[in-house]
C-alpha cells in the first residue's frame, strides 16, 4: 500500500527535515521519499490544513482491563482508543484477572497485540498478584515481552521488597514504574487534603502521602543504582525531589497526567466523580507548577493514566465512585490546549521520543528508509469529544463536549492508516 502525506511539518527533532513542510511517501511499512513536492501515484493521500507529523506516540501507563474486566475495556477497544489519540505503543497495567505476574499472562497480551493497529506492551507485575508480598518472576516476564515492571494501581508499599525489586532488575537493565502513593497516610481519603476538602466534607489525602514515598524510593534508588520511573507525579514538591535526584546523577524519570495539568482540587466542588483520581487532583499552585515543569523540560513524559470504569462505578455518590478516567483520546489535545508555548520538538519528546529512550523501544525517525510509524496531528484545529465518537468501551471522562485546541488526524503504523 502506498500512502502520500502532503505538506506536513516535520516535528521530529532528530530528523534532518525537522521544521520543514514536506510531502512524505510511504510504501508498505517504510518511508521511501521525503521532498518538498512528490508527484507519485498513491493508494491514499492525506492532506489537511496545518498538518504536523511526529513519531507515533507512546503511553507508559494505561489500563486495558483484559483479561477479567472486559466490561470496562478490551485490548481491541483500548487499541482503538489509543489509535484515536495518536498512539502507536501503549504500556498496559498488570491489574487484570488474573494479574499479569507470569510468563503466560505476559505472552497472552503480546500475542493479542499482533493483529491490532497499536502495539500493546504488557507491564509485568513487580509482586505476585500485585499484592506487595513476594517478588514475581520478572526475568521470565522480561524474556516473554514485558516492557517494564509495575504493580500498577497498587504501588509497592514495602521498602524491603521494593529495594529487592530494584536490585533484581539490574541484571537485565530493567525499569520499575511506581505511582507514588503511601496508602497508610490518609487511607480513607477521597481528594487532596486542604481547606477545600474540609468545606466539601470529604476526607483528604495529604501531599505528604506522595512526597514521603518519593523520598523513600529515591533513597532506595541511590542505594541500588537501579532505574526508576515515577508516574502520576502531582505536587510541586514531588517534582522538585525528582529534579534534585536527577541532578545528583540518579537514573530517575517521571511523567505527569493530562488531568493533573488541566484540573485542580477547586474543580471538585461539583462532586464530578470523573474527577476522582489517585493521586488526587492537587492545589492550584501544584497544578501550575506541573505546567511549568512540562514547559521547562523537567517532566519526561505525558502518561494518560487511562483507567476505564463502567457506568455503575462512576454514576454514584462521590464516596463510592472508583478512581480514574479515560484519557488516551484527549491527552494530546489537553496538553496542546494548555501549553501552546511548547515547541513541536518538545511535544514529540513528551509524547514519544523520551519514552522510547527510557524504555529501550526501537527509535524511529522521520527520514527516508525509516520505519513508517507516525502520528499525524494539527496544533491549530479543535477537538470537541462527543460520546458517539469515543472509541473506548467506557465513557468516564470530564472532557466530554469541552472544546480543546489540537486535533489528532490519524496514525500510520504496521503498514496501515487509521484516520480519526
Amino acid at each position: 500500500m502506498k500512502i502520500l502525506v502532503r505538506q506536513a511539518r516535520i516535528a521530529d527533532p532528530d530528523s534532518p527535515h525537522y521544521g520543514q513542510v514536506t510531502d512524505i511517501l510511504i510504501e508498505g511499512t517504510q518511508i521511501t521519499k521525503i521532498a518538498k513536492k512528490i508527484d507519485a501515484p498513491a493508494d491514499q493521500t492525506i492532506e489537511a490544513a496545518g498538518l504536523t507529523v511526529a513519531a507515533g506516540f507512546v503511553d507508559v501507563f494505561a489500563h486495558f482491563c483484559d483479561p477479567g474486566y472486559e466490561y470496562k475495556e478490551t485490548l481491541e477497544t483500548g487499541s482503538a482508543a489509543a489509535a484515536s489519540g495518536g498512539y502507536t505503543h501503549v504500556f498496559v497495567l498488570p491489574n487484570t484477572q488474573p494479574v499479569a505476574d507470569s510468563k503466560s499472562q505476559v505472552e497472552y497480551i503480546s500475542r493479542q497485540s499482533v493483529t491490532l493497529p497499536v502495539t500493546i506492551h504488557p507491564l509485568g507485575a513487580i509482586t505476585k498478584c500485585a499484592e506487595g508480598k513476594d517478588l514475581a518472576e520478572m526475568y521470565d516476564m522480561k524474556n516473554s515481552g514485558a516492557i517494564a515492571f509495575s504493580d500498577g494501581i497498587h504501588p509497592v508499599q514495602s521498602p524491603g521488597l521494593f529495594v529487592k525489586a530494584l536490585q533484581y532488575i539490574k541484571a537485565f537493565n530493567g525499569v520499575l514504574i511506581q505511582v507514588p502513593i503511601d496508602k497508610s497516610i490518609g487511607p480513607g481519603g477521597l481528594m487532596n487534603e486542604s481547606i477545600i476538602s474540609t468545606q466539601l466534607g470529604l476526607p483528604g489525602i495529604p501531599a505528604l502521602a506522595e512526597e514521603i514515598i518519593i523520598k523513600r524510593d529515591i533513597d532506595l534508588l541511590r542505594y541500588t543504582g537501579s532505574r526508576l520511573h515515577l508516574t502520576g507525579v502531582s505536587t510541586q514538591k514531588s517534582l522538585e525531589l525528582v529534579i534534585a535526584a536527577r541532578k545528583e546523577g540518579l537514573d530517575i524519570t517521571c511523567s505527569v497526567t493530562p488531568y493533573h495539568l488541566f484540573f485542580c482540587e477547586e474543580d471538585l466542588q461539583t462532586y464530578d466523580t470523573n474527577l476522582k483520581v489517585n493521586p488526587p487532583l492537587r492545589s492550584r499552585a501544584d497544578m501550575l507548577a506541573l505546567r511549568e515543569g512540562v514547559l521547562n523540560g523537567w517532566v519526561d513524559c505525558i502518561a494518560s493514566h487511562h483507567l476505564p470504569q463502567d457506568w455503575d462505578n462512576k454514576t454514584c455518590e462521590f464516596e463510592y465512585a472508583k478512581n480514574g478516567m479515560t484519557g488516551l483520546e484527549t491527552a494530546f489535545a489537553v496538553v496542546n490546549h494548555l501549553l501552546p508555548g511548547l515547541t513541536d520538538a518538545a511535544l514529540a519528546k513528551l509524547f514519544s521520543l523520551n519514552a522510547r529512550n527510557i524504555f529501550n523501544l526501537p527509535v524511529t525517525n522521520i527520514t527516508e528508509g525509516a520505519n513508517a510509524e507516525l502520528c499525524l496531528f494539527s496544533r491549530d484545529a479543535h477537538t470537541v469529544l462527543q460520546k458517539a465518537d469515543i472509541k473506548s468501551k467506557s465513557f468516564n471522562t470530564p472532557f466530554l463536549e469541552k472544546e480543546l485546541k489540537g486535533k489528532i488526524v490519524g496514525i500510520i503504523n504496521k503498514g496501515k492508516i487509521i484516520l480519526t
